[in-house]
């Protein structure tokens, strides 16, 4: 295998052919300082150099998955505190490592606290993946490290940094959540986040539900790309999901000025752990294209009931999916959407008379090759207030990477009230001529359900070079009405 066919894998997203228009970079979560004192005391940069795992010298080093220098992933993605975490862990060589746990938030433009390191722990190489018919699953591998969450932590997003002795480095994420009541509740898309995985993206093993290898190391598409995948396994490159800046960026932005935020990942509204009687809204900050059908039932349940919805991405509730156990038996580790092939029906929810715009007001259109404006309309709208956006105005870069668009002969949710608040034209693929819309309507129940349509709005709250205050102004209007914020 010659070096240019293991640089295209390093990241995860290469292989996936995904343009990210907000450069979100290996490690999104991470905004202050370059450097850190590890458990030596020695000064290190605190990011996984890709040019260093190209064959520099010199500190950390990003873990690829043709080497498998060091990689992880965790029993469950969201726990409590009090509850204990098992983390299952590779190191090739074997030797010693350490883990840093991270904390997510806004932490003075940080952008992330360090918790705790653990001990210096003994790594193994742990036995190959297995694979059934493009399912590939770690379950096998040996518990490396458990950690038990203190009662003290507080609940939020974290980030599990591995370093080995020789400085090679991988990450893995997790939640740690709790059933206290709070305005506001973020799930975090993990379900979306393992569909795009690509572990391991070595040319011959790995499949998400969109790519696969063939014998030759050929990059398939979906026509060949797994229907079930697991949870049980690292996620690809530097150990951090597609697009999981998005939900990091509201998580900082949020947090900076005090919503009152509780935390859950996907599994947990699969699995009923979610009871949104406890919240005002429910948001989903990120890409959240895959759902099954006790999320989509909980969701229409908590708006006809008043809890009011919040979409800060596009191409929401796209796929519908199931979730089985694993092979030994541990539920909701194995994804599984046949995107229309095999037995059973077709998996887009618009397909079995149950199109997203039931829910969400409007629903997806397609890609974005290139940033556009988003242009304002009925800019009169409370959303629009005091964030100086007239009609007609445009707000550069804010159509992106996917968009969705009100479809006239799909229908719309009941409502006492409805309005599209941007109108946006931009070109597909094919140079045609498309428009993005953004919606807002109050159900019956008075539940506000908010879209924006576009994959920028998050990274518009608070990823340098893409912060536009229009931006920050109208989600502050939103979840303020929503929290009955004076």
């Amino acid at each position: 295998m010659g070096a240019e066919q293991i640089r295209r894998w390093e990241s995860g997203a290469l292989a996936h052919a995904v343009t990210d228009p907000f450069g979100q970079g290996p490690l999104p979560w991470l905004r202050g300082s370059e450097q850190y004192f590890d458990d030596t005391g020695q000064v290190v940069p605190w990011y996984a150099d890709q040019k260093l795992a190209r064959g520099g010298s010199g500190g950390p080093r990003a873990a690829d998955d043709v080497r498998r220098q060091i990689k992880g992933f965790v029993s469950d993605g969201a726990v409590a505190p009090g509850e204990s975490i098992d983390f299952h862990i590779t190191v090739d060589p074997p030797q010693q490592f350490s883990v840093d746990i991270y904390r997510i938030g806004h932490y003075g433009g940080d952008g992330a606290c360090k918790i705790i390191t653990s001990p210096r722990l003994s790594g193994i190489v742990q036995p190959p993946p297995l694979t059934a018919d493009r399912t590939v699953s770690c379950h096998h591998w040996w518990l490396s490290w458990r950690l038990q969450i203190p009662s003290y932590w507080s609940i939020g997003a974290y980030v599990a940094v591995l370093t080995t002795v020789d400085g090679y480095r991988s990450h893995i994420p997790f939640t740690v959540r709790d059933e206290h009541p709070a305005d506001l509740l973020l799930l975090l898309p993990d379900i979306t986040w393992q569909a795009y995985n690509l572990y391991p993206e070595d040319g011959r093993t790995g499949a998400s539900l969109y790519h696969a290898w063939d014998e030759e190391g050929r990059l398939l598409g979906e026509r060949d790309a797994a229907t079930t995948v697991s949870f049980d396994r690292p996620y690809a490159g530097a150990g951090l999901p597609l697009h999981v800046g998005h939900a990091y960026d509201f998580i900082r932005w949020a947090e900076r000025y005090g919503y009152d935020l509780a935390y859950a990942d996907a599994r947990d509204l699969h699995a009923g752990r979610i009871d949104p009687t406890r919240y005002r809204g429910l948001v989903f900050p990120g890409h959240d294209e895959y759902w099954s059908v006790p999320m989509r039932r909980t969701v229409e349940a908590a708006r006809d009931n008043g809890t009011s919805l919040v979409f800060l991405s596009a191409n929401t509730l796209y796929w519908q999916v199931e979730l089985g156990p694993s092979p030994s038996g541990v539920p909701d580790r194995l994804l599984t959407c046949r995107k229309r092939r095999g037995p059973g029906r077709p998996a887009l929810w618009r397909e079995v008379d149950r199109a997203e715009q039931q829910l969400l007001g409007i629903q997806y259109a397609g890609r974005v090759p290139e940033p556009h404006p988003m242009v304002v309309r009925n800019a009169q709208h409370w959303l629009w207030e005091a964030t100086g956006a007239g009609e007609g105005d445009e707000i550069a870069g804010l159509v992106a990477g996917e968009a969705d668009r009100y479809f006239p002969r799909t229908a719309l949710p009941e409502h006492q009230g409805r309005i599209l608040l941007a109108h946006s034209p931009y070109r597909d693929g094919e140079g045609a001529v498309r428009h993005q819309e953004t919606s807002v309507y109050r159900a019956p129940s008075g539940a506000l359900v908010f879209a924006s349509g576009t994959f920028a709005w998050s990274p518009a709250l608070d990823r340098p070079g893409h912060v536009d205050t229009r931006i920050q102004r109208a989600t502050a209007n939103l979840l303020d009405r929503i929290c009955k914020r004076d």
